[in-house]
């Protein structure tokens, strides 16, 4: 089946970017297939879903897409632990782009936060970050992690100099 491209001419126009330019970019999203809802502003793509938008790109086997009157608000990548979602952005502050993984990656626009779940790893810069759950705000280049509920994972950070 040959994929299906979308072009949603919708902008994140209430959000100060990683990358300014990335919020005057159109978002593409292509995937195998597509359930649109006009009346919820429900989406979902699956099938080797990627979403992009100037630097911002996001991948995974499910993607979710909450619209409203004013643009997106939420974006929720779901993949396994075999294959988990990825998100990954340029940084204006960063040498290297921002790449993250876990099996639910969810992006809160108006809020400018992405929450990933389960297996969470993120790299910024040289540094590295992992464990059961992680916050990472965009707007104030702020990393948040949790080991897991149970004490059985603990976090793990690591800085290269």
């Amino acid at each position: 089946m040959n994929k299906l491209i979308i072009l949603i001419a919708l902008f994140f126009t209430s959000l100060a970017f990683a990358l300014p330019e990335d919020a005057k970019q159109p978002i593409e999203i292509e995937a195998q297939s597509v359930v649109v809802d006009e009346t919820t502003g429900f989406n979902e793509f699956s099938g080797n879903a990627e979403v992009k938008q100037g630097s911002l790109l996001l991948f995974a086997e499910l993607i979710q897409v909450q619209t409203n009157s004013d643009g997106v608000e939420t974006m929720i990548a779901k993949g396994t632990l075999e294959k988990p979602a990825k998100y990954i952005q340029s940084q204006e502050n960063q040498g290297r782009f921002i790449e993250a993984t876990a099996t639910l990656i969810t992006y809160n626009v108006n809020e400018g936060m992405i929450f990933l779940v389960g297996n969470a790893h993120l790299v910024q810069g040289f540094d590295s970050f992992s464990g059961d759950s992680l916050n990472y705000d965009i707007n104030n280049d702020k990393v948040v992690v949790k080991g897991s509920e149970e004490g059985t994972e603990r976090v793990k950070f690591k800085i290269v100099l």
